[in-house]
């Protein structure tokens, strides 16, 4: 079967979308709209289990020499039990480049088709598996691991493999070419050859596993390189699932499987800037904290490195029609996932006179604590509280809340203090409710960094102005994915746009309703600028895959036997 003529009609239809940026997706986008939902959900289930039952994950991958595993779930806190093998990290780099050879002779069209089966083979045999190992390694509630870290990774993995289909083809294969140099003219034959730069190495994050890791794996191997994945120690699970799923793909229809392979590690005994420096290692892939983010940047060298770690996302709130629905709207964002996502915003600016309401003038405290009630009402339920704080991924992020709390009791307002919640379904889950602050623009080394959870500052600034000079300040410097802006006045908006533009962050404007703020849409949205320090590489355009493979010419002159070569 010709694989690419079985997909060409979802891959088609997202090239179509890609270029109008308009919603679409070939998933269902909530779990019980999947096929058979109830049956997939209980095989699912079934096969997490069954791994847990086991506790060893079986990959037939060179160089074994250990086992190896530290997952503890976030919803349970007891250690999954799971080992997985340990490879020799030279071994696994000479089998991917031995791999590489016939991938990368085989066409744009044959590379694609077996790269969409394997999202295929995952959405179809896996994905409410890769769910249920996601909740208990992230954290992330089940209908944000269905959504999220499952079909929204799928749709951003079609969309890479758009982008590098379209950067392979602009480049023609061959061409004739001829000039007149004095008396003679010169015929010649130019050949057009694409060359994979090499082994690539993908990290995944230990909050959104998939996400990320999916889509650079794509834009690897559709461009003909082989991709060792490093997964984060936390979250190892449902990245041996996605390495197992691509290497039987691949094996079935002749490849050879190590093209993927996994290199595993643990908190004790890291190994990612052994691999970052390894010579063999050609592109980098790293989303995860901006301390390594940028290390990783400093160091890839001569790789070639794409980052995605965070920053300080910032909220100006200025004037609001209905400035009730807008903190609605903010607090929801707030509290999802425990604002363990790399969009969640963490600093809020607000003229300390307050903000302009078809009302009147709302004051400062008055709003920050409005803000507060808002993000109460949603987390003083533990059932909505589960469904949309989750839990805490790491340990770490609870010591972070009881160490700024602290600041915050001493050098502001705490508006919020975080708690503990009872899980409805995990009495033992690591919970808690978010922290916010009520600080100035003295206090800019509390919040001038990223603070990693469900943390937040309300900042009483001098007049509007101010507020957006701070805002864009801490995206230019620190790094900023998103930004949001509530205001009535288009030319404060035109004003705020060009500002965030050449900050680079992306804006958000006005937004209300039930859509959560910082929600990406595949196809449509870009997510990261790569124009400040909250990472270089954008998901998804042509500068995310053009890079991974090079361009090589040969040329001889027209003759006789020329004249037919393709």
């Amino acid at each position: 079967m010709n694989l690419f003529e079985k997909h060409r009609p979802v891959f088609e239809k997202a090239q179509q979308t890609c270029a109008t940026r308009a919603c679409w997706s070939p998933y269902p986008d909530m779990p019980d709209k999947y096929p058979e939902a109830a049956q997939a959900k209980a095989a699912g289930l079934l096969a997490f289990e069954q791994h847990l039952q086991r506790g060893r994950f079986d990959l037939d991958q060179p160089g074994i020499h250990a086992w190896v595993g530290e997952e503890i779930s976030p919803y349970t806190q007891a250690p999954l039990g799971m080992v997985y093998p340990q490879s020799d990290m030279d071994r696994l780099f000479d089998a991917a480049e031995h791999a590489m050879g016939s991938w990368a002779l085989a066409s744009i069209t044959e590379r694609i088709g077996v790269l969409m089966e394997v999202l295929e083979v995952i959405y179809r045999d896996h994905l409410f598996e890769v769910l249920h190992a996601v909740m208990h390694t992230a954290g992330q509630s089940y209908n944000m691991a269905y959504a999220g870290s499952g079909v929204n990774a799928l749709d951003r993995s079609i969309e890479a493999l758009v982008y590098a289909e379209q950067a392979m083809r602009s480049v023609t294969p061959s061409a004739v070419w001829q000039r007149r140099f004095g008396s003679a003219e010169i015929q010649l034959q130019k050949t057009y050859r694409l060359v994979p730069r090499g082994t690539a190495v993908c990290f995944s994050c230990a909050s959104f596993p998939t996400w990320n890791a999916w889509p650079s794996m794509m834009a690897s191997l559709a461009t003909g390189n082989p991709v060792i994945l490093k997964p984060h120690p936390a979250t190892v699970l449902p990245m041996a699932i996605t390495v197992k799923a691509f290497r039987q793909v691949l094996q079935s229809r002749g490849f050879d499987p190590n093209l993927v392979t996994l290199a595993i590690d643990t908190s004790s005994e890291p190994i990612g800037k052994l691999l970052i420096q390894h010579p063999k290692t050609a592109i980098v892939d790293f989303t995860g904290s901006v301390r390594f983010g940028q290390w990783v940047e400093k160091n890839a060298h001569p790789a070639l490195a794409f980052t995605e770690t965070a920053g300080c996302n910032t909220v100006v709130l200025e004037s609001s029609d209905d400035l009730d629905a807008a903190l609605r709207n903010l607090a929801t964002t707030l509290c999802l996932f425990s604002a363990q996502m790399c969009t969640s915003p963490q600093n809020i600016y607000v003229p300390k006179a307050g903000v302009q309401t078809p009302q009147g003038l709302v004051p400062f405290a008055e709003v920050a604590q409005r803000l507060a009630h808002a993000v109460q009402a949603l987390t003083s339920d533990p059932k909505k509280a589960a469904m949309i704080l989750a839990t805490i991924q790491s340990p770490q992020t609870l010591a972070l809340l009881q160490d700024m709390q602290a600041q915050g009791q001493q050098r502001g307002k705490v508006l919020l203090a975080p708690t503990a919640y009872v899980h409805p379904q995990f009495p033992n889950a690591r919970t808690s409710t978010p922290l916010m602050l009520q600080v100035s623009t003295q206090e800019r080394d509390l919040y001038a960094e990223e603070r990693f959870g469900p943390i937040s500052f309300v900042i009483a600034c001098d007049d509007v102005q101010d507020a957006l000079q701070h805002a864009t300040h801490d995206a230019r410097t620190q790094g900023g994915l998103t930004a949001f802006l509530y205001s009535t006045r288009e030319d404060f908006i035109a004003q705020a746009e060009a500002a965030y533009a050449r900050a680079g962050a992306q804006l958000t404007i006005n937004l209300l309703g039930a859509m959560p703020l910082n929600f990406a849409a595949a196809y449509s949205d870009y997510h990261v600028t790569g124009l400040n320090p909250a990472g270089n590489a954008t998901l998804t355009n042509l500068a995310f895959v053009a890079g991974r493979f090079g361009i090589v010419q040969s040329r001889r002159p027209v003759t006789q036997s020329t004249e037919t070569t393709p």
